[in-house]
């Protein structure tokens, strides 16, 4: 993706009025993420002032670590990226990512995994979620979907979110039929943020993120087609009978 000239990758904190984003007008929540962190050095400091000014008002400040190797190597590689976003973890309070992303971006890793993600691990995930909160004792929830790789077309999916020292875990989508991948991740983030503002119940936000991921993959594009009464249905166990 070609962004390096685009006006967000050279904005700095004094093109925004934080004060008023987050003082006056009472922002509730500001979602941000590693591949706006990548963009440039200068993005690198502006997402950490945005978040940091967040944090000064009491916003709720989530963040997709989203690990993208080419977009950090112009400005220093994983080194770099672990650099940044260790940093940026110290301010976020609703923590999500893959498996990849921990271990590129924070430096935990999974245990038991095997390289080409055909069979998960869930206890490793665990370990390394409750590992990250022991270190980042800010962070309010902590998020990360679960991908089997069967084939290009086929996987399994599945999520599990951290929250008050419990871990919850989404319904398992078993042999999903994928059209489009990209947006799934962005697409489980929306949904998990929307179950936490609007129930507070980190067990249906986690069921939200899964569902609604689901749902964009099987749609062309990153940007979802799904309705939220299409979100609920698949939640309470619809099948791909057709809506008339």
């Amino acid at each position: 993706s070609d962004r390096a000239n685009t006006a967000i990758a050279q904005a700095t904190p004094e093109d925004f009025d934080f004060d008023y984003i987050f003082g006056e007008l009472g922002v509730r929540w500001l979602h941000t993420g590693g591949i706006y962190a990548a963009l440039s050095e200068q993005s690198c400091e502006t997402v950490l002032a945005a978040i940091k000014a967040a944090k000064k008002y009491g916003t709720i400040v989530s963040y997709d670590l989203n690990y993208r190797p080419s977009m950090w190597s112009a400005i220093g590689g994983q080194e770099k990226a672990q650099e940044v976003n260790k940093e940026i973890a110290k301010y976020v309070d609703v923590m999500i990512g893959n498996e990849e992303d921990f271990t590129a971006c924070l430096g935990f890793e999974i245990e038991g995994n095997d390289k080409d993600l055909k069979q998960l691990n869930l206890d490793g995930y665990k370990k390394m979620i409750n590992e990250a909160a022991k270190t980042y004792p800010n962070f309010k929830a902590v998020a990360t979907t679960l991908r089997e790789v069967k084939t290009a077309t086929v996987n399994d999916w599945s999520a599990i979110c951290w929250a008050d020292g419990e871990i919850h875990k989404a319904k398992d989508y078993k042999g999903l039929e994928i059209m489009d991948r990209v947006g799934g991740g962005d697409s489980f983030a929306s949904g998990l943020i929307y179950g936490l503002m609007t129930t507070e119940d980190a067990e249906l936000a986690v069921n939200y993120g899964a569902a609604h991921g689901a749902l964009a993959m099987t749609t062309p594009g990153d940007t979802t087609m799904a309705s939220k009464k299409e979100v609920e249905a698949i939640m309470g166990g619809a099948g791909a009978r057709v809506q008339r």
